[in-house]
């Protein structure tokens, strides 16, 4: 998970964090901080003023500024993690230039430095150049290699006018030209947000962090009460405890390990964010991601490939299958669309391609109709109607069984082509969405976590519920409209649920807006980006489900440590109270479950592994808790694993280290 110069960058940086300015946000490390501080000063008085041997009191007191150093380590360690991706996106930004210009018949513009420009100001870039800033295509059609943001040297398309007029500053066109409108100030384009992103000394607490330090605080003044009557207690029997063991229990008492970890699991899991290429515009999405029970997903892209394919061929009565094959192909030589060429895949007739005197029909969306005329013959296909009024027929004059299939095509959430050959109809062409490989079993995956899955679809209800049943979600909005979408979100809201949903046009803002978590396309529209509060550089639907997966983690994760944490700290008790109290109290013995050697080494032993599960526990705080089985499957593994875990290893932990310095004499 490491590198040795990540190890030892993490461990430098750790060191500098010891300043109280780097440790006055985070209540815990703070108050731990002070008690190193006070215990290194009750170790210089000496025994004489402190109570304390020498030895122990200096390696009670070095203890404690290791547990706070492994403490750092854990948040540095989160940090770097994501320093590789920070530098790589600083050294993006480099002093690019821009072509301003004043409008959009300004074919010159001027040379300006890219810092330099506001939101509003319009660019003109060409093949060749940079986009100097974040903005929207306001004219023009260009191709552009997003490669510096997303990792992918595949080309893409972005043209004015369309769900896909996005750009992102520092992207590179490839081909042709574009006006561009800047949407960002400057210090405030994705990879601004990105580096603040990595980069954990600028994230802000997120509310869940929020409300767990508030009950980490409480319940830290709560210990601080208890440690600071005690000698009052203690003394109405003429009992001493010396500062430095109560230092010690208070030390013991408060949740340290959660306090120490809390940081790192925070980073991690924006870092685990920002490797999906995803940006937040603040921590409460992500978190709102881990509470998410209804997802709103787009079949188009998201649940299908966006591209009927040709399923089967399905002859008319008394038609070969392989003359219908050959037909249909014949009559998609002039269709480009995808699912003109699925024909010519499905049909896989080798040389099927056009002749010298054959006249192509090409494809057009008022015909509906592409063919082929050839040799006298002529092959047409298309939509069912338009195929039908090409031939002269009413629906009723087809071939009943041909139609019975057209029909059942239709009910099975398919798309029905006709195929003819001069007056003959041949038969039909099943077009099919095509479901994403491993889509249903991502939705099982959900659905065992307690989350709904919605499909969204312009399609008719017939052909929805089909797709909705092959794909596997639990409900479907059929015909769905801005208003639909809109109007189903609240709903859900209203019924106590949380809801996602991703979206690019213009369109979805509302529903973006609305949503819990929305999030937005980077490839599509300034208005969808701006209501969304995630942006997928990637600009790929099916990553809702990454992004709600990591949210989800991300607060199981901090879940179960705390978990460990209280409970770690209830059989820390075991340890230290006998220790510090049997004098006064010898009834106290019999809470010694451990027999550990003596309350000096009690005391010891308890501080030192209250420091070294910090640093144990940082592998887990930074891949986060496994997901797998049902919600309560989970809840019921946590709390076996993180909560009968954190009272049995403390236990053996501190009885182990309890031998070892007894057999070093380190007492």
């Amino acid at each position: 998970m490491f590198d040795s110069v990540m190890a030892a960058r993490a461990a430098s940086e750790a060191l500098r964090r010891f300043h109280p300015k780097a440790l006055v946000n985070k209540p815990i490390l703070f108050c731990l901080w002070v008690a190193a501080v006070l215990a290194s000063l009750e170790a210089l008085l000496g025994a004489a003023i402190s109570g304390v041997a020498p030895l122990l009191a200096w390696q009670l007191t070095g203890w404690l500024w290791l547990t706070l150093w492994f403490a750092n380590v854990a948040e540095t360690l989160a940090e770097g993690r994501g320093k590789a991706r920070a530098d790589s996106l600083k050294a993006n930004l480099s002093q690019l230039q821009a072509r301003k210009v004043t409008g959009l018949d300004d074919t010159e513009g001027q040379w300006v430095a890219a810092p330099s420009l506001r939101r509003g100001d319009i660019v003109l870039v060409k093949a060749g150049e940079t986009i100097p800033a974040d903005g929207e295509v306001v004219a023009g059609i260009a191709s552009v290699n997003e490669a510096a943001i997303t990792g992918e040297s595949a080309p893409v398309i972005r043209e004015s006018g369309t769900d896909r007029s996005g750009v992102t500053g520092n992207t590179l066109v490839v081909s042709d030209r574009i006006y561009v409108e800047v949407s960002a100030e400057p210090g405030q384009g994705t990879l601004d947000r990105m580096i603040a992103l990595v980069e954990g000394a600028k994230r802000q607490k997120t509310p869940n962090e929020q409300a767990l330090d508030t009950l980490l605080v409480g319940l830290t003044l709560i210990f601080l009460l208890v440690v600071a009557t005690l000698p009052w207690f203690l003394g109405y029997n003429g009992s001493q405890v010396p500062r430095l063991y109560l230092i010690a229990l208070f030390i013991t008492l408060i949740p340290t390990t959660i306090g120490g970890l809390l940081s790192a699991i925070g980073i991690a899991g924006m870092d685990r964010l920002v490797k999906l290429n995803v940006i937040a515009k603040s921590g409460r999405a992500v978190e709102a991601a881990g509470d998410v029970r209804t997802l709103l997903l787009d079949k188009t892209g998201t649940i299908t490939f966006g591209n009927r394919m040709a399923d089967a061929f399905i002859p008319a009565p008394g038609v070969d299958k392989a003359r219908l094959a050959e037909a249909a192909a014949l009559a998609s030589l002039g269709d480009n669309t995808p699912e003109g060429k699925s024909i010519l895949v499905l049909a896989a007739l080798p040389g099927c391609e056009e002749a010298p005197g054959d006249e192509v029909v090409a494809f057009s969306a008022q015909s509906r109709l592409s063919g082929l005329d050839r040799g006298g013959q002529r092959y047409r296909k298309g939509a069912v109607d338009a195929v039908l009024r090409h031939l002269g027929l009413a629906a009723g004059e087809a071939p009943e069984p041909l139609m019975q299939a057209v029909d059942a095509i239709a009910r099975q959430g398919g798309t029905p082509l006709l195929v003819c050959q001069g007056q003959s109809l041949l038969g039909a062409v099943h077009l099919k969405d095509i479901i994403k490989p491993g889509i249903k079993a991502r939705f099982q995956a959900l659905r065992a976590l307690g989350i709904r899955t919605v499909m969204i679809t312009g399609d008719n209800p017939l052909t929805a519920a089909a797709i909705a049943a092959e794909a596997g979600v639990d409900d479907f909005v059929a015909e769905a409209t801005p208003e639909k979408k809109l109007a189903y979100i609240r709903q859900e809201q209203q019924d106590g649920r949380l809801v996602a949903m991703c979206g690019d046009g213009a369109n979805d803002a509302p529903a973006l807006a609305q949503a819990d978590v929305g999030l937005a396309m980077n490839e599509g529209t300034q208005a969808a980006k701006e209501a969304g509060n995630l942006v997928d550089l990637d600009s790929n639907p099916t990553k809702l489900l990454d992004v709600v997966q990591v949210g989800k983690q991300l607060l199981v994760t901090r879940g179960a440590l705390t978990t460990f944490s209280i409970a770690n700290d209830l059989a820390k008790y075991f340890a230290i109270l006998p220790a510090l109290f049997v004098a006064a109290y010898p009834q106290l013995g019999v809470l010694n479950l451990m027999h550990l050697a003596s309350p000096q080494s009690a005391i010891l032993s308890a501080i030192i592994f209250n420091a070294l599960i910090i640093i144990a526990l940082v592998p887990l705080a930074l891949k986060g808790v496994s997901l797998k089985g049902s919600a309560s499957a989970l809840l019921r593994r946590n709390l076996l694993l993180y909560g009968v875990g954190g009272l049995v290893v403390p236990f053996v932990g501190i009885k182990l280290i309890d031998l070892a310095i007894s057999a070093l004499g380190l007492v």
